[in-house]
């Protein structure tokens, strides 16, 4: 199986075993300070109709964030993706490609109502920026009009996120050493190598 289908196939386990991390992931970057920067992110599988077996993998943010900026300053970032119910963890660098404006809002239509207001309140109090209080918070969440629920506002924002090279390592091998693997693409095609864990 190729490593993206039998990543898929792992995903499809840790929801069916009600894993809370099955749509969870942790993208590192690099700030403009040359520091790391990691933060855990939902992960969406889209179905863009490329021909392809398997979803397409994406993040939706807002580009208010200081990760958006971060995301300009390199051609790829790590991503992490730790499925407790199947003890498997993989390791991504994927480089990042803008998901289609029409494409964002449509799936921000499917995001929870507070998500939604928080995407409006980016427009005068960006993300990550200092705000008087957690009251201050409130109440700028809670004045956002039902007008401005309806529609995406245009800092939502989307990227897929395009495996270049993928390390699976399976840690469910009980007393014996765990699975290592790494996939890297190589003119088109996955190649594998056993890693000593």
């Amino acid at each position: 199986m190729d490593p993206i289908g039998r990543f898929h196939q792992d995903r499809r386990q840790a929801r069916q075993r009600k894993d809370p991390w099955a749509e969870l992931c942790v993208v590192s970057t690099v700030t403009a300070g040359g520091e790391p920067s990691a933060r855990v992110l939902v992960v969406r599988e889209l179905d863009l109709d490329t021909g392809a077996a398997d979803p397409s993998l994406g993040v939706f943010v807002n580009a208010s964030s200081p990760k958006v900026d971060e995301f300009s300053r390199s051609s790829s970032v790590a991503v992490l993706i730790y499925l407790p119910s199947v003890m498997v963890q993989y390791r991504l660098r994927c480089t990042l490609d803008a998901i289609d404006p029409t494409i964002v809002r449509e799936a921000w239509q499917m995001r929870p109502e507070t998500p939604k207001r928080m995407d409006w309140v980016y427009e005068t109090h960006p993300q990550s920026s200092e705000i008087a209080s957690r009251d201050a918070l409130i109440d700028a969440v809670a004045s956002k009009s039902q007008a401005e629920r309806l529609f995406a506002p245009d800092s939502a924002v989307g990227y897929l996120l395009q495996p270049i090279e993928l390390e699976r390592l399976d840690l469910s091998r009980g007393d014996e050493p765990h699975d290592r693997r790494r996939y890297s693409v190589r003119e088109g095609n996955w190649v594998e190598a056993v890693l000593v864990p």
